[in-house]
């Protein structure tokens, strides 16, 4: 598949990029997005929740009223999970979500998400840019050249086009990534993907990550 190179200002220019059929033209697997996409988020889990048990809350141990004779229910210990302000039972403790996936499993699902933008043309490349200094005001205009104010935009860049993300991270629903850290979740989760002339080699290290 090929595709145009635009210009910063909106324009075509005259060159074209061919997408790497092997990371762009796949055969979609959708259980593989479904996994890494559940890896990524179990990862991004803190799992610092905590819950206090009957052993742990505090609270005096005198019996809150004689034990027959009341016509109700026994009633041992202000901390029973029955009372408002009791203990919680079987309530989360902090524990590890994050679970072990296979490299080529996440391969395949990064392929199968960049694959299914391309068949829904829902990636834009651009030639480089070149930015001295941060500057939101570029990103904003160049938004608004190619109508994606409001839209969930993915700017994929290399390694060196740091200037281009701190531009970016104050502009809501979009963000800026590696080319070579490209997640499925963040695929997915765009409208459009944005994809800088020169970060297309950073592609070709992920088919032999």
């Amino acid at each position: 598949m090929e595709l145009k190179v635009y210009k910063i200002d909106g324009s075509e220019s005259s060159k074209v990029i061919t997408l790497n059929e092997r990371i762009f033209n796949v055969e979609p697997n959708d259980h593989a997005i479904w996994l890494d996409v559940k890896h990524y988020l179990a990862n991004q889990r803190q799992g610092t929740h905590d819950t206090l048990e009957k052993s742990t809350i505090s609270g005096s141990t005198r019996k809150l009223k004689r034990q027959k004779g009341t016509g109700g229910a026994r009633a041992g210990s202000i901390k029973n999970p029955l009372f408002r302000g009791g203990a919680t039972v079987f309530g989360p403790h902090p524990r590890d979500y994050s679970f072990k996936l296979n490299k080529k499993i996440k391969r395949l699902a990064r392929f199968s998400a960049l694959s299914y933008k391309a068949k829904d043309q829902k990636i834009l490349v651009l030639e480089d840019l070149a930015l001295e200094n941060p500057k939101t005001k570029t990103m904003i205009e160049l938004l608004k050249t190619f109508n994606l104010q409001g839209v969930k935009t993915l700017f994929l860049v290399n390694n060196e086009n740091k200037n281009v993300y701190l531009s970016t991270r104050n502009i809501p629903k979009a963000k800026v990534l590696r080319a070579r850290d490209v997640n499925t979740y963040d695929v997915l989760n765009a409208n459009q993907l944005v994809i800088f002339e020169n970060s297309f080699p950073e592609f070709e290290v992920m088919i032999n990550d």
